[in-house]
């Protein structure tokens, strides 16, 4: 019994030291793999790093590569650049061979050509010579010329006075008899309603000689013109022929519009001038001294809207003047 005891003892005692053992060696397996995991994980992260280095140096192979194709190129290039250059060199050598030919040629042309200049400069000098004599003789008579012309100059100065005062003279002389004209109508016509001197003008009012929107001559208008034509009969026939006279018939209206066969105031006023240059004719004053003109409403003697200015604008004037 007592041995049975200590065999059972011992069997219990051995246990606790085999899982001590098995603790241990649990223990170690654990470290070791955590030690074989960390080295998995550090190993990972140094393969990583290569990884990205490898991939940076693929990066800089390919940069390297296209760099390499781009210098090939430009080498290509220079190449044919060279092949051109050369072929130019060749030509330029070819073009400067000529071109001294050329030269060599051109100096022997410019050696003749020097010589026949000499010749043609002597040949010059004498016709510079010949023509300096022409120009002396030229500037002699362009002297004399001038003098001529002085003289024409100071005979045309006499001439244009003599010629304004034969002017003056004969416009003296035609204002004279428009004055006696003009005087000898004033007296004969004096007092008479619609007839007056206006300046240099004999002014009738147009119902004086027409009726109303007409051309044709009233018979008072007759009889007036036909003693206007009497004494100018007798004034034009003392105006010297040497006097260039005309007796002018200005023709106007007013601004109202018109309502009678004529288009418009111009073919009335018109028409009215010439029945009177007509009868003037007719009467025998010569039509070489005589001129109908029409005004129509552009010419007012009065500007208001007034019938007393209508009527003084509706007239014929005679005037007379040099042609």
């Amino acid at each position: 019994m007592a041995r049975r005891r200590r065999q059972t003892h011992a069997g219990l005692d051995a246990w606790p030291g085999y899982v001590d053992a098995l603790s241990t060696l649990l223990m170690v397996v654990i470290f070791v793999l955590l030690v074989f995991v960390l080295g998995q994980a550090f190993l990972s992260v140094v393969l990583a790093k290569r990884q990205q280095a490898m991939e940076q140096l693929t990066q800089q192979v390919s940069k390297l590569n296209d760099m390499l194709a781009l210098e090939h190129d430009r080498a290509h290039t220079l190449q044919l650049s060279v092949a051109s250059l050369r072929s130019a060199h060749d030509k330029d050598v070819a073009m400067a061979s000529s071109l001294t030919a050329q030269v060599s040629q051109l100096a022997a042309e410019r050696d003749s050509v020097t010589q026949a200049s000499q010749q043609q400069v002597a040949a010059l000098g004498a016709q510079l010579d010949e023509l300096r004599r022409q120009l002396g003789a030229a500037m002699t008579m362009l002297d004399i010329s001038q003098q001529q012309v002085h003289d024409r100059d100071h005979k045309i100065d006499d001439l244009g006075l003599k010629l304004n005062v034969a002017l003056t003279d004969k416009v003296e002389q035609l204002q004279r008899y428009r004055s006696e004209f003009f005087g000898r109508l004033r007296d004969i016509l004096k007092n008479q309603e619609g007839v007056q001197v206006v300046g240099d003008r004999f002014v009738f009012q147009s119902e004086v000689l027409f009726p109303p929107g007409s051309a044709e001559l009233s018979p008072k208008g007759v009889s007036e013109i036909r003693t206007l034509a009497h004494t100018f009969r007798q004034v034009s026939g003392q105006i010297p022929a040497s006097i260039p006279w005309i007796m002018r018939v200005d023709g106007h209206a007013d601004r109202q519009p018109i309502h009678s066969a004529f288009a418009s105031n111009w073919e009335l006023s018109s028409a009215r001038a010439i029945t009177v240059v007509k009868l003037l004719i007719a009467e025998g004053i010569s039509p070489q001294h005589l001129a109908a003109t029409g005004f129509a409403d552009f010419q007012p003697l009065d500007s208001h809207d007034t019938q007393a200015a209508y009527a003084r604008n509706r007239r014929i004037e005679f005037r007379l003047t040099d042609r």
